[in-house]
């Protein structure tokens, strides 16, 4: 087990939170997350942040598509979400730009 002191001193890797690093597509289009993740020891917060991000917002969306077609889910409720969903693009968009200029 790392030391405490150790781990509030390492940084995150390059890939940390980015969404088409941890989690791309695949061939069968579908998000998987990709085997150099699985011995990484940010892997669960790293998944969580990139899926929590502005961009993650666009997994929630492919999955409700996907339902959509399967019939899981009806126009209404669809076009709901959607519109939930391009909210909170808005405001994670314009949070994640307000911490960029705070830390500059």
């Amino acid at each position: 087990m790392m030391d405490p002191e150790d781990q509030e001193q390492r940084r995150p890797p390059f890939c940390y939170g980015r969404l088409e690093c941890v989690f791309p597509k695949g061939e069968d289009g579908l998000r998987h997350s990709p085997q150099a993740c699985s011995g990484c020891p940010d892997k669960v917060e790293c998944l969580r942040a990139a899926v929590q991000s502005k961009d993650g917002v666009a997994v929630r969306e492919e999955k409700l598509d996907r339902d959509y077609a399967s019939g899981h889910v009806g126009f209404l409720d669809r076009w709901s979400r959607k519109k939930k969903y391009r909210q909170q693009k808005k405001r994670r968009g314009w949070f994640a730009d307000w911490l960029r200029r705070l830390k500059s």
